[in-house]
Parts: C-alpha cells; sequence; structure tokens
C-alpha cells in the first residue's frame, strides 16, 4: 500500500487543479499532461497514474461542493479526508477561480446554438460510473461536504440554457426519425414543456420507429457528462410509472462542442437519487 500524502504535497495538488479549472472555464489554452508533470516534480516521486487518482477525487469533491470539474478527470469518490478538508478550506478563498465559475454558470448562450455537421453524430455513450452500482439506484443519504454555492444547480436554473437542449433535442428527434423512413413521425415530434406546459414529467414528446412513443425529459449542462443534473418528484415519478416509454437526454459541453447521451427507463433505476431540499409543513 502507498504512502498517504502529505499535507505539502496535496496543497500543491490542489492549487495546480484550481488553476487547471480556471483555465478551462476562462476558455485558456490547457495541456493537462503537462501540468501533471509539472507538479510531480514537487511531489516525493507520486506516479502519473497517481496524481490522475487524485485528479479524479478533486472533482468529485468538487461535484459535491456544486463547483464543475476539470474534463477528462472522471469524478472519483473514495477520497483521503485531508483532501477534502484542503479543499474545504481553500476554496472560498480562491476568488479568481469562484469568479470564473459563477460567469460559466450565469454566462448566456449565443443566439443561435451553431452545431457543424449532422447530429446524429453528437450522440455518444453514457458515461461508465466509476463505481458500479449492485441492484436499482436508491436516494443516496451518505455524508457529503457541505457546499459553498451550488453553481451547478444555478446553471441547471437558466431558463434559456434548457430551452436551448430541448430545441436541440426537438431537431434530434426530427433527424434520426427522417433518416429511418419515419417522416410522417418526424413531423409529430412535440415540445410537451411548451405545449403542455411542466406538468407533464417529460419536456419532448418523439417516437421510436415503430410508432410507440418516446417520452424524452432533456437535461442541459455546459460542463462535462458526469456533471450531476437535477430532477423533480414528478419527473421521477412519470419516469416509473412509463419505463419502458422513458428516457433521459443529457446534454453536455453544450456551450463549445454540444454532445448528448440517452438513458432510458426510471430515473431511479438508473442513477443515484439524493436529496437535496425537503418540503416543510406546519401540521
Amino acid at each position: 500500500m502507498g504512502q498517504d500524502w502529505s499535507i505539502d504535497e496535496v496543497r500543491a495538488t490542489v492549487v495546480a487543479y484550481f488553476e487547471m479549472l480556471e483555465q478551462e472555464l476562462r476558455g485558456q489554452p490547457l495541456n493537462k499532461s503537462s501540468s501533471r508533470r509539472r507538479l510531480g516534480a514537487l511531489l516525493s516521486e507520486r506516479s502519473e497514474g497517481a496524481i490522475e487518482r487524485k485528479h479524479q477525487n478533486l472533482s468529485a469533491i468538487l461535484i459535491e461542493l456544486g463547483f464543475p470539474y476539470v474534463r477528462g478527470y472522471k469524478p472519483l469518490s473514495n477520497y483521503q479526508r485531508l483532501l477534502a478538508e484542503v479543499v474545504r478550506d481553500r476554496l472560498p478563498h480562491a476568488t479568481s477561480l469562484i469568479e470564473a465559475v459563477r460567469a460559466r454558470a450565469l454566462a448566456p448562450l449565443a443566439d443561435a446554438l451553431s452545431v457543424d455537421g449532422e447530429l446524429l453524430g453528437r450522440l455518444v455513450e453514457p458515461p461508465i460510473p466509476s463505481e458500479p452500482r449492485s441492484g436499482p439506484s436508491r436516494i443516496s443519504d451518505r455524508p457529503r461536504v457541505r457546499p459553498i454555492a451550488n453553481y451547478l444547480e444555478l446553471e441547471a436554473q437558466q431558463i434559456l440554457l434548457g430551452a436551448a437542449g430541448e430545441s436541440f433535442t426537438l431537431k434530434f428527434e426530427a433527424e434520426r426519425l427522417w433518416r429511418a423512413g419515419q417522416k410522417e413521425l418526424a413531423n409529430r415530434v412535440e415540445h410537451v414543456s411548451r405545449t403542455r406546459g411542466d406538468g407533464a414529467g417529460y419536456d419532448v414528446l418523439s417516437f421510436e420507429e415503430t410508432g410507440r412513443e418516446r417520452l424524452i425529459e432533456v437535461k442541459t449542462t455546459t460542463f462535462g457528462p458526469h456533471t450531476p443534473f437535477f430532477v423533480t418528484r414528478n419527473e421521477v415519478r412519470v419516469s416509473a410509472d412509463h419505463a419502458d416509454q422513458y428516457y433521459v437526454y443529457r446534454l453536455f459541453n453544450f456551450r463549445d462542442d454540444p454532445r448528448l447521451f440517452m438513458v432510458p427507463g426510471g430515473i431511479a433505476s438508473s442513477f443515484t437519487l439524493e436529496a437535496t431540499q425537503f418540503v416543510a409543513r406546519v401540521d
């Protein structure tokens, strides 16, 4: 078993990661391999693989704190307690990084999102979980670090971002059905969140090639594919009631290079759910 990372090693790693994240958020050139090598020179003979895993741990911690992560560093939650403590202590004072995160979360989208090539080429496979689930997903109540400010939720509340993701999905579905030779079905794809309101539990009504209805809930982020998203009780219920027709379309990297993956079935069966708020009543 390797030796635990020292406080000085952890601090240097956190500083390096914060610098990378800020560069990425500000659209500056970023070479992760070069950054790892520079960091390695400050550490006690840590391999690049060990440094990369530490960066993945940092991704997990930042997500729990309501922050985005450096793309390419897939979150890994089996982190050292010291690492979480250093992040928690240093993050409130990383004012330049916080400004970059807030600016990115609140930045308006361009009037017209330009996507080169056919939309179907934007489809990718869902990310493989870092820690495989055993059986259906449940609501998680494991202890977590307390968020400083949930910028992921702040971004998710952007109405224009959500609308742009839904518009992208409408075009994607029309193209999918059109190319399958189902032009009539393509013309019947419906923007349900506009035509029927938000209470339906899904945003887009589309179809399988057989004509069977496909109910699509669209979740859009400008951050990476492992960014968590927010669902309502109604969306979870509707997805369970119509699990054989329901899909979550997760759109990510939406500002720079839009991609999406699809996850079919009930939300509680496909994702780990964590309670973030409660309804309090006076009895």
